[in-house]
């Protein structure tokens, strides 16, 4: 069979990254343009949808004409998307709001005024109901689409009675290039509307749905991520410079598609993603839940099985935030600096600075944390600070920060799903830095393996999900397909320093949770 390719799109928070990927996941072309993330007042963290569309153009272009592979052997694309977006939508197709993303937490008075109460913050009713159905509840931080879409209707009615359609990110993206409507079930999951007690049969529960007065039309039809949504649109075919008979297939969420794209399919592996945000993850044959620590499990990209994962808000985005923010802000005094490619930088000094950076700690709660504690009110912060700090020891504290909170997120997961995760693949932009993987190995004390495209991993799983679809591999051949670079064993000379500041970083949160809800309460 002569070689086929996939036009793969990892539709992120912080910019477009588009990739021409093989049948057997082999890269071929990558390219990413950034756009904006608006935070017009407080609590919001919105993106506009046409601001993707432009970047989805714009890169698809241009690998286009690197003529990198046959325009006829590009047979078909497979999209991943930042999870938990909500987009209204009118019978038009025209956006009636912003997308509202996953970091906006502007729902929380309206998804506490619906579900809350006194057993772990729910009306015990309403939580049954969810737990039920769902195996899980929608958080309270109003972070999830069934917050999302109740703000709407709370305080922009007029914009929720015009809706159409409520799309996720990656359903906007493929109603635009097919016209055809759907969701992938982990997606949609995020409305914790969907009754997935039987992984072979999910669907809307019409209970939830009357129990949160939503229509069920306003909803996209769900469908496992291997489904075939359609074919290009012509108009679109031409503007892409793909055929018309290319074929769009669903695709999963950035989550699923890593699990996938790391190799972890089997259920005593798992990955750790460190993006914008992180997550740890792995499968699991049977729906389980740890809804005091915010641990669910939702239907994979893998049909027939359920991944188990915790989620950390702000993981590499504390870095943007201090290159963007501190060292490279546009203001009086650097308005005529030019912004470098400064992560370089960054691992050389981390490497200068002594493991536990002189026992200064970082707390990477920049946006609030889902787990293991949901609490949309509290923030990152530099403890311990000496005179005898220096810049070294703060950028190697962040790294370290992000890692225990990944450890923190480990402790409850690996309870419920009943082993130990080690190995753990570590994908995502943060895993390109050879000395973060390092400190991951020493702070989760595992053995860590730093995937080959750690930047890539999504839009590999993205399309290997679409090689399983088409009939060109099996889900069962996928590990052997994932190459690696370096394997990373834990440093015992770190254990001691490491287990002292992890247990002093638990117990910031566990000091001052309610000095942050005083501050940041609304």
């Amino acid at each position: 069979m002569s070689k086929k390719f996939f036009l793969v799109f990892d539709h992120g928070t912080s910019g477009m990254k588009t990739a021409i990927i093989s049948t057997q996941g082999v890269i071929m072309g990558f390219n990413v343009d950034e756009y904006e993330l608006f935070h017009h007042e407080q609590g919001c963290a919105e993106q506009d949808p046409n601001d993707w569309w432009n970047s989805l153009i714009k890169t698809t272009q241009e690998l286009i004409s690197q003529n990198i592979v046959p325009v006829e052997d590009i047979i078909a694309i497979c999209s991943s998307n930042q999870m938990d977006g909500t987009i209204p939508v009118d019978k038009e197709g025209n956006t009636l709001y912003n997308c509202i993303t996953w970091m906006d937490t502007r729902g929380a008075t309206s998804i506490r005024k619906h579900c809350g109460g006194p057993i772990a913050g729910y009306k015990f009713s309403i939580l049954l109901k969810f737990l039920k159905s769902t195996g899980a509840a929608p958080g309270l931080s109003g972070k999830d689409i069934l917050a999302h879409i109740l703000w709407l209707k709370d305080t922009h009615n007029e914009i929720y009675k015009k809706t159409w359609k409520f799309m996720d990110c990656k359903d906007y993206l493929n109603y635009r290039l097919t016209g055809k409507v759907a969701s992938s079930y982990d997606c949609a999951f995020l409305t914790f509307l969907l009754n997935t007690k039987d992984i072979n049969n999910i669907f809307y529960d019409e209970k939830l749905l009357e129990m949160v007065n939503i229509a069920r039309e306003k909803f996209p039809d769900p469908y496992p991520s291997t489904h075939i949504l359609g074919t290009l649109s012509e108009k679109i075919a031409e503007t892409l410079g793909l055929l018309p008979s290319t074929k769009v297939i669903l695709g999963a969420g950035d989550m699923s598609s890593a699990q996938i794209g790391s190799g972890a399919i089997d259920c005593n592996r798992a990955h750790i993603s460190i993006g914008s945000s992180s997550w740890v993850m792995t499968h699991s044959k049977t729906r389980k839940l740890d809804i005091s620590h915010s641990i669910p499990s939702i239907p994979s990209g893998i049909p027939g099985k359920y991944i188990s994962f915790g989620e950390q808000e702000s993981a590499g985005i504390n870095l943007a935030w201090l290159r963007d923010n501190i060292l490279y802000h546009k203001d009086q005094l650097l308005q005529n600096e030019q912004k470098l490619d400064v992560y370089k930088i960054f691992d050389s000094l981390v490497e200068e600075a002594e493991p536990g950076s002189k026992k200064l700690i970082f707390t990477p709660w920049l946006w609030g944390e889902r787990c293991p504690i949901e609490d949309h009110t509290i923030r990152g912060g530099l403890h311990n600070v000496s005179l005898d700090i220096e810049r070294k020891h703060l950028l190697r504290a962040i790294y370290e920060g992000v890692a225990f909170n990944s450890r923190w997120v480990i402790e409850p997961l690996e309870k419920m799903v009943k082993h130990k995760l080690d190995p753990i693949v570590l994908i995502g932009g943060g895993a390109t830095s050879d000395i973060w993987c390092q400190i991951y190995a020493d702070v989760l004390n595992r053995t860590v393996k730093q995937h080959a495209y750690p930047k890539e991993g999504v839009s590999i799983g993205a399309a290997l999900i679409g090689a399983v679809s088409l009939g060109y591999i099996t889900w069962d051949q996928i590990p052997d397909l994932i190459k690696y670079k370096k394997e990373y064993k834990p440093n015992p000379k770190n254990r001691e320093i490491y287990d002292e500041l992890f247990k002093e970083f638990k117990n910031i949160y566990k000091n001052n949770k309610k000095m942050y809800r005083r501050l940041n309460h609304f």
